[in-house]
C-alpha cells in the first residue's frame, strides 16, 4: 500500500491533465459508460481509455464492466483525502497571513505614535 504521501502525489499527477479534470468533473455528476466519457471530447476511445487507466491507477475512478460496457464511477474517498490535504494547507497559510497582518498593524501602530 502506498504512503499518503505517495497516493497524493499520483492524484496530483494525474489531475495536471486537463482532459482527466474534464472527466473527474463528469464523473462527479455520476457514473458514466467510457463512450459517454469520450463523447464530447476530440480524441479516440482509445485515448479516452488510456485516461481512466491513470485515474484509475491513482483511486481517483473505478470501473466495471457488464456486458461490453465498462461503466466508470468516481472514487469519493480519493477525493476526500485530496479535499483534507488543500484544506489543511489553505488553513496553514490563512493562519500565518493573519499572524502577518496582525504584525503589521502592530507595527503600523507604534510606528505612528510620537
Amino acid at each position: 500500500m502506498l504512503n499518503h504521501d505517495e497516493s497524493l502525489d499520483l492524484v496530483f499527477r494525474a489531475l495536471g491533465d486537463r482532459t482527466r479534470r474534464a472527466l473527474v468533473e463528469r464523473l462527479v455528476r455520476g457514473p458514466a459508460s467510457v463512450s459517454e466519457l469520450a463523447e464530447p471530447l476530440t480524441m479516440s476511445l482509445a485515448a479516452v481509455v488510456q485516461h481512466l487507466q491513470v485515474l484509475e491507477a491513482c483511486s481517483l475512478v473505478a470501473s466495471e464492466k457488464a456486458g461490453r460496457v465498462r461503466t466508470c464511477r468516481i472514487e469519493p474517498g480519493t477525493l476526500r483525502q485530496v479535499e483534507q490535504w488543500v484544506t489543511h494547507q489553505r488553513t496553514t497559510w490563512e493562519q500565518r497571513l493573519d499572524r502577518l497582518g496582525d504584525y503589521l498593524a502592530q507595527e503600523q501602530q507604534e510606528g505612528s505614535q510620537p
